[in-house]
């Protein structure tokens, strides 16, 4: 891993239940030294990716990504497109709906959609980074990778979010062949307990995974009559949301 990656891999830590992380909590989270995490977040603070406030000198995220989401949002917006399609799916399986970005080898959740159906539902955080092993979004899009990206994945670390994360590799091939076989990814707190989530790839024009749509619901309320709802209109969506994007799916993908 590169000395750029490192330190951009250090944004990651940031969310909104941590805003605010002191420099022997960054060395912590992320495994490098303190002299190391100091000099990369010196570097980042001098190109507004971080600052620091606070009589303890803590650190924030910095002010160049208010600059950097306007551009991009004036370039693509895609959340407009895609808060669409996340809003009728919701609405359809009355369960929290989400779309996750694949950026470079992470996966971040980027827009939901709540239902106002429940008053206990499933909620998710602002750019949220997903496990590719352990959700449905992940899954989805590991499945039709490419080979050399879903290889490198499962030859990585594989931590355990949860009791219910599979870590094993066969274990998690056998379940890609299943995506592959179906379409469509399910996961059972694999990355938050009882949560019980569904999800679609999302493909670019070359028809490779740029991201997945996915429905999570608590584990009690996913009987089987929510659980064929939720799937076949998750699948739906993602077909949908893909022509959108002007994207095409590959040929090996199953007709709903």
């Amino acid at each position: 891993m590169g000395t750029v990656t490192k330190a951009l891999q250090l944004l990651t830590f940031f969310s909104r239940a941590q805003p605010l992380i002191g420099l022997s909590d960054m060395a912590r989270l992320s495994g490098m030294n303190k002299a190391t995490v100091h000099r990369m977040l010196g570097e980042l603070q001098a190109a507004g990716f971080v600052e620091q406030v606070g009589a303890g000198r803590h650190y924030r995220l910095g002010p160049v990504y208010m600059r950097l989401a306007a551009l991009r949002e004036h370039a693509v917006p895609l959340r407009d497109v895609v808060g669409a399609v996340l809003q009728k799916l919701c609405d359809e399986t009355q369960e929290t709906a989400h779309f996750s970005l694949l950026q470079g080898t992470q996966l971040v959740a980027t827009t939901h959609a709540y239902s106002p159906h429940h008053g206990t539902r499933v909620t998710m955080e602002d750019a949220q980074i997903l496990t590719l092993h352990g959700t449905s979004s992940g899954l989805a899009v590991l499945a039709y990778a490419s080979p050399d990206f879903a290889r490198a994945v499962l030859e990585a670390p594989l931590p355990a979010r949860t009791k219910h994360t599979i870590t094993d590799p066969d274990e998690l091939r056998a379940k890609l062949a299943q995506v592959q076989k179906n379409g469509i990814a399910e996961s059972i707190s694999g990355f938050e307990e009882d949560v019980h989530s569904h999800a679609a790839p999302i493909f670019d024009a070359q028809g490779q995974p740029l991201g997945a749509i996915a429905v999570a619901a608590p584990v009690a309320r996913m009987d089987d009559t929510l659980r064929q709802t939720v799937r076949r209109a998750t699948q739906q969506a993602g077909l949908h949301l893909t022509r959108l994007l002007g994207g095409f799916p590959p040929d090996t993908y199953p007709t709903p």
